[in-house]
């Protein structure tokens, strides 16, 4: 055999191989799909027959289809017709991961729940969707309002067909087409103090999703003295960051307007925590409602415009998914805590409670050196170097090409200025100590001592804290 013959023959081998690699890789590809297939129709079967078993003997057999088993629809047959309860198996079907998380106990614990969503929004909605989706039975819907074209951005059932149609209402039909055991009490009503009770009467737990604070503040209070387990939202409106997002008591929320104002009306009221909220410590930058028109400022004082006393007529900018993940962290709390495994301890603000410290602690060490004396404690707080190091300076130094510092250090800008949050800046520790020694102690202009595109850096993040500070005051 020549040499040409011996690599042909090498070829075809090395041809064969590779025909032979793929037909068994098809025919593994294809009974996987099979199985699959029958999996799928053997189910579809399972869900039809138990259909048909609970609606015969009392409105007749479910409606006729033509359609393969394997593409047969439940919702074929109205949820209207079925009783609360079908197959056990096909429940669990439904909700095997839960059960693979919380076990048998746990779960038992979730489908006795009860939950009562105040305010179907954006907010509300999405808690509604995955709390059916997570095997809760019972969930009473109350809100007044309808849905409008502009709820479509982040509302998470309504469609087009319902704009101008009641949102509880919508949100019961999604819900009812996700689950068959699922039991819905749609309220279209205002929640008031003065007949608020019956709306919440069982409830295991209660979401308030309501915009607003008066209204939020009545309900608050009414489930904290009444000791029923309620879970806020706070302001999801003028936000972009969701790494901002966190769960926290709401006497601990920082830098969201919505939980001051809240937080400030219910210590007047006598309540001064245990109400888990969730929350955004984003504080968005030049961002303000949205101007009416002309022609509504002519029909009379703007206040009296809304549809009732106090809800808001002009409203800030919202991002849609920023509500749903809202709506996502409440339901994911509530479930949790249903089924008997609480998330523990929340990070209070991401858990940068300790580096804030440190930094407000070498803070207060530059300004002992540049006043001469020692301070028993500065006029700005953990909190404010925090905000000031990560919000404001985004975790960088000042000086380009703004480096995220190894050894982070807050100091003093101009010495002829007093200690603010406007007149604190973010360095390396070596350019902080810089600053102290030439500015602060030398009596320089910074200007004199930083190139002016590190002066032009600093304008901008004073500028951004004055918006801030009349953001959140």
């Amino acid at each position: 055999m020549n040499l040409d013959s011996l690599q042909s023959h090498r070829v075809q081998l090395a041809l064969t191989a590779l025909g032979a690699a793929a037909l068994t890789a098809g025919a593994f590809t294809g009974y996987q799909q099979y199985t699959k297939n029958v999996r799928r129709r053997h189910l579809a079967e399972d869900v039809v027959r138990s259909l048909q078993s609970h609606t015969n003997g009392s409105k007749g057999k479910a409606r006729e289809t033509t359609e393969e088993p394997h593409q047969i629809h439940i919702q074929g047959v109205s949820a209207d017709e079925l009783p609360p309860e079908y197959d056990e198996g096909l429940v669990r079907e439904q909700l095997a991961r839960n059960y693979a998380f919380f076990g048998d106990e746990g779960m038992a614990r979730v489908r006795q729940g009860t939950v009562v969503i105040v305010g179907c929004g954006g907010v509300g909605s999405w808690a509604a969707v995955m709390l059916a989706r997570s095997g809760v039975r019972k969930l009473r819907l109350v809100d007044f309002d309808m849905v409008t074209l502009s709820s479509l951005n982040r509302h998470a059932t309504a469609v087009l067909e319902d704009v101008g149609t009641s949102k509880v209402r919508c949100v019961e039909r999604t819900l009812k087409q996700i689950s068959r055991v699922v039991e819905v009490d749609a309220r279209v009503e205002l929640w008031r103090t003065e007949t608020g009770g019956d709306l919440l009467a069982g409830a295991d737990w209660v979401v308030d999703g309501i915009d607003n604070v008066t209204t939020k503040v009545e309900l608050l209070k009414y489930c904290h003295v009444h000791n029923i387990p309620v879970f806020s939202s706070m302001g999801s409106g003028a936000k972009c960051d969701p790494t901002r997002i966190q769960i926290s008591d709401i006497s601990y929320t920082e830098y969201d307007p919505l939980a001051r104002s809240v937080r400030r009306r219910l210590r007047l009221e006598g309540v001064h925590g245990g109400i888990p909220v969730v929350y955004s410590t984003e504080v968005p930058g030049d961002v303000k409602l949205l101007p009416l028109p002309e022609e509504e400022y002519k029909k009379g004082n703007v206040k009296e415009l809304g549809a009732f006393d106090d809800f808001r007529v002009r409203i800030l900018p919202v991002l849609g998914p920023l509500p749903a993940i809202f709506g996502l962290n409440i339901a994911t709390y509530i479930v949790c805590e249903l089924a008997g495994k609480p998330i523990s301890n929340p990070l209070p603000v991401k858990g940068r409670k300790k580096p804030s410290g440190k930094l407000c602690r070498d803070l207060q060490k530059r300004e002992e050196k540049f006043l001469g004396r020692v301070i028993n404690k500065l006029s700005l707080n953990d909190d404010d170097c925090g905000f000031l190091f990560d919000d404001i300076h985004r975790g960088r130094s000042i000086v380009p090409p703004h480096p995220i510092p190894e050894w982070p250090a807050l100091v003093r800008w101009d010495p002829a200025a007093p200690l603010s949050l406007e007149n604190v800046v973010a360095f390396e520790h070596a350019d902080a100590e810089r600053h102290l020694s030439e500015c602060l102690l030398g009596k320089k202009d910074p200007a004199e001592v930083w190139a002016p595109e590190v002066v032009d850096v600093v304008k901008r993040r004073q500028e951004e804290v004055r918006r801030v500070v009349e953001w959140i005051m």
